[in-house]
């Protein structure tokens, strides 16, 4: 896949790197030659240095050929205009843009744009981790709106079913992983002692969650 990421701070060379490592296409674009120089020997896409805007510029990166095209720079204005350019000019298929600000975030996002505010991110996963340690998700989306959680079945929910801890549009059970098989639930299946369960929770759902485990509201 031919992959754009225009900016190589922390989290560019990081992409960068994650995706290279992966066999990916890569070309890195960043106005400063020491940031690129950061990616290190051993780093064998393309680098590109100029305004990550900028139409030559992105020729030069192959922006005609990307399946794939991130801003992550330091600016959250130079990443909206690229991310709009590659997406709206170049019809670049996949367009991300990382934004600082939570609130430009949300506005571009209600205009179509893919955008992840590491903002809100944190703000999240930093509150996760303070008042949810009994069930840390492995993972999450968007920007935290939506979490997935590994979480053994308590004593009580064995025998329950899958619907007894289904709340439509906010709680659902993914999947059962059973004497180390993975299982895809329905609504009737019975949960079992030692049973791994995987949920999806929105973040306005972990009240409810919560309830449902049996765990106290200060866990």
């Amino acid at each position: 896949m031919k992959i754009i990421i225009m900016g190589c701070g922390r989290v560019g060379e990081q992409v960068s790197l994650l995706m290279a490592d992966e066999g990916h296409d890569v070309a890195v674009i960043d106005q400063d030659a020491a940031a690129l120089d950061r990616l290190g020997p051993g780093f064998h896409g393309q680098k590109v240095k100029g305004v990550g805007f900028d139409r030559n510029v992105l020729l030069q990166a192959g922006i005609e050929e990307a399946e794939g095209f991130t801003s992550v720079s330091s600016s959250d204005n130079a990443n909206i205009v690229a991310a709009r350019i590659a997406r709206n000019v170049f019809r670049v298929p996949r367009v991300v843009a990382r934004l600082h600000n939570p609130r430009r975030a949300e506005i571009y996002r209600r205009l179509g744009l893919v955008t992840i505010s590491s903002t809100t991110w944190g703000a999240r996963r930093i509150s996760e981790l303070l008042t949810h340690t009994d069930f840390a998700p492995v993972m999450s989306f968007g920007s935290g709106e939506l979490s997935l959680f590994a979480i053994e079945a308590p004593s009580h929910l064995v025998g329950r079913t899958v619907k007894d801890l289904t709340v439509p549009g906010e709680l659902s059970v993914v999947a059962i992983t059973r004497e180390g098989r993975a299982l895809m639930p329905t609504l009737g299946m019975e949960f079992a002692s030692g049973d791994t369960m995987h949920l999806a929770a929105l973040s306005t759902a972990m009240g409810t969650l919560k309830a449902l485990l049996g765990l106290s509201g200060g866990a």
